[in-house]
């Protein structure tokens, strides 16, 4: 059985995780497309998922050509995000409030590593609501490589001062999944998207239907 007592730390990814961010992006990567004379299907905006920005621009160009502005779509992406999010804010996932009231009852250590830029972070944190609920976070800016790569959990439980071995991390990507397993942590895989990624669930050492079911699966 999982119990919470075995872990010293527990790591939270951010879109998808504990925002209702993607969502968001979909629509605005979806419009801005449409803008440039493009077609993003919803497949093509689900394989996107989790990847750090650079590693996106390479699967634009991979999926529109060489020819594809990226610049323009940037720009006009982010546009359109802001415009959707400014009138309609970010939605927390189910369970996030519930499992954040029992690390904080069994004053368990809790961290944020999301693959996004610190200042798109924070500012999805505060559209959110929750801009004063991490004490720590850890982006894409404070590492070498960001996921797949181990860096950024590794860089967590450093700045928590455990060892990773004995940290627990929720991801609902395969990117932050494989970087997970990559750093040696104890992974939860809760999907943000259906059909779900069997490589995935294959490097996880857990799945999960939300944050609800893990809170009361750990509560014990």
């Amino acid at each position: 059985m999982l119990k919470l007592a075995d872990f010293a730390a527990v790591i939270f990814d951010m879109d998808g995780l504990v925002l209702d961010t993607e969502p968001t992006y979909f629509i605005a990567w979806q419009q801005a497309a449409s803008a440039m004379g493009y077609d993003f299907s919803e497949q093509f905006c689900l394989s996107l998922s989790g990847l750090h920005y650079k590693d996106v621009e390479l699967a634009l160009i991979e999926y529109c050509g060489t020819d594809f502005n990226l610049q323009t779509f940037s720009q006009l992406s982010g546009e359109c995000w802001r415009k959707h999010v400014n009138a309609n804010g970010i939605k927390t996932k189910h369970g996030f409030t519930g499992l954040l009231e029992l690390l904080m009852q069994r004053e368990v250590p809790y961290c944020l590593a999301t693959n996004s830029p610190t200042v798109n972070a924070h500012e999805c944190l505060e559209l959110a609501g929750i801009e004063d609920t991490f004490s720590t976070i850890v982006t894409r800016d404070h590492v070498l490589q960001g996921k797949p790569e181990p860096d950024i959990f590794l860089k967590a439980a450093e700045l928590m001062q455990v060892n990773i071995s004995r940290c627990l991390v929720i991801e609902d990507s395969h990117a932050g999944i494989e970087a997970a397993s990559r750093a040696g942590a104890f992974s939860v895989f809760i999907p943000s998207q259906l059909p779900v990624d069997p490589l995935a669930v294959e490097l996880c050492d857990l799945m999960m239907n939300d944050l609800a079911q893990l809170t009361n699966a750990i509560s014990a």
